[in-house]
């Protein structure tokens, strides 16, 4: 990779990072009021984690267009590539996501699969908490795992930078 397409996915991480913050802000405002009392704030909270998950799964396709270009079988592609950050491949790229980081989207990307297709079901609010407590996790393991990822990407041999 160039430096000038370094630069560029750089700066399209870090883009994408500041809608991740952005939606970590409003689920820690939604987070300091939870009240399981409060169904229109429980709601709120789930749309965020909703969004959350979005913008994270938004990260992955940066950089899956920047080295890998496709994400596989239609049908699966949202597990696949989750499952395809978190290895790396050799002479390609580093992981870009840890196994913690790995788990913890694999389990929001099931609650937000549950948020989207659950028409007229009441949110539990335990599992809720649960998912809350994920996902106010999951913005400083991004932003290590982005860190590690960059370091580990150019720290590889030159001739991988060229390509």
């Amino acid at each position: 990779m160039d430096s000038n397409r370094l630069i560029l996915l750089k700066t399209d991480l870090r883009g994408q990072m500041n809608s991740i913050t952005n939606i970590h802000l409003k689920l820690q405002g939604r987070a300091d009021r939870f009240n399981s009392a409060d169904e229109p704030l429980l709601e709120s909270i789930g749309y965020q984690i909703h969004n959350l998950y979005g913008a994270t799964e938004d990260l992955l396709k940066v950089v899956a267009h920047y080295f890998e270009n496709n994400v596989g079988d239609a049908s699966q592609w949202h597990s696949a590539l989750l499952q395809r950050m978190s290895l790396e491949v050799p002479g390609i790229r580093p992981a870009l996501l840890s196994s913690q980081s790995y788990t913890i989207l694999n389990s929001l990307r099931g609650f937000r699969h549950f948020f989207r297709h659950a028409y007229g079901s009441n949110i539990e609010w335990e599992q809720l908490q649960i998912n809350l407590n994920k996902a106010l996790t999951l913005k400083a393991l991004l932003e290590e795992d982005i860190q590690q990822f960059l370091l580990k990407f150019e720290a590889s041999s030159p001739s991988s930078l060229d390509r």
